[in-house]
């Protein structure tokens, strides 16, 4: 692939003073917004827009196409559909506001994308319980630990955890009321934290829409690596948004929307049907995975 610059023909001097005189314009305007942090972001939004306008000569015709792309990314989006999530991701601008707003402290979990698909309003599980809640897929058995940044346990944290089926879908992009393959739980007294899933499988983000075809159009697959959502929440304590991924996922250096870390690959052991479960529940002969996935929560601000 060739990265060198399209050769440009010089803009004279007359030209660009007569840009940069309009972005002046535009940054005075913002001068008796009285929010400083507003007035901060919008001048540097117009700064880096005109720049971006002017470093690739954009034509009418190409920002009317823009405008029209994000018109249809408006239409699409509703309650189950969040168009906007997905094209944030895409551009890799989800995971650049992760990595400002998450600075790395001490040994805490690495955050990641937050996703399209979470909703609120969960059910509550028990510990050992299953969050499948009749989605199709290989059972699977996690577990681990919640502890803070000084290895002292979260007893009570709250973990939010969400996935797709082994179809690729989560329950909201079915069209009905159903809420599977997503619970909550809290952690005992000890941090600790086991429940049944499903062994995560690859997807492809919905594509049939403005992101899709912006991805089709610059050659891009819409894949996800197979990952398993984490939320996990205690007070005084930095609330993670996060995933673990499988390790040995062909997708690990390739998810459409950058959010795989190392230190979130994890082992997802086979277990060939008729093994024992930890909780000697019976899988009707049917092989299942397990995970252990520790987790380490960053205090509240840092």
């Amino acid at each position: 692939m060739n990265d060198t610059p399209t050769p440009r023909v010089p803009v004279p001097a007359e030209q660009q003073e007569r840009e940069e005189q309009i972005t002046h314009q535009v940054l005075a305007s913002f001068a008796d917004c009285t929010d400083p942090r507003l007035r901060e972001i919008m001048r540097s939004l117009v700064h880096h827009l005109h720049a971006f306008v002017r470093e690739v000569r954009l034509t009418e015709g190409e920002w009317s196409k823009g405008i029209e792309f994000l018109t249809r990314t408006g239409h699409i989006t509703d309650e189950r559909r969040q168009e906007f999530i997905l094209l944030s991701d895409v551009l890799g601008a989800s995971m650049q506001t992760v990595a400002v707003n998450n600075e790395a402290y001490g040994d805490a979990t690495e955050a990641t994308v937050f996703g399209p698909f979470f909703v609120d309003n969960s059910p509550e599980i028990a510990q050992g319980g299953d969050l499948a809640f009749g989605a199709a897929g290989e059972p699977c058995w996690v577990e681990g630990t919640v502890t803070d940044s000084a290895g002292k346990p979260v007893a009570g944290a709250r973990i939010e955890v969400w996935e797709a089926d082994e179809d690729g879908f989560y329950d909201t992009q079915y069209g009905d009321d159903r809420m599977a393959a997503r619970a909550h739980l809290f952690s005992d007294a000890d941090g600790g934290y086991r429940f049944w899933g499903l062994t995560p499988t690859p997807y492809p983000i919905p594509h049939d829409g403005p992101v899709g075809a912006l991805l089709a159009a610059t050659g891009r697959s819409p894949m996800r690596a197979s990952h398993l959502h984490f939320m996990v929440s205690a007070p005084a304590l930095r609330t993670l948004v996060t995933h673990i991924f499988v390790r040995g996922d062909e997708l690990l250096d390739r998810d459409s929307v950058f959010g795989v870390k190392e230190s979130l690959v994890k082992d997802f052991v086979t277990q060939p049907a008729g093994t024992p479960t930890p909780d000697g529940r019976d899988l009707g002969g049917r092989s299942w995975s397990r995970v252990r996935f520790d987790i380490v929560l960053a205090p509240d601000g840092a």
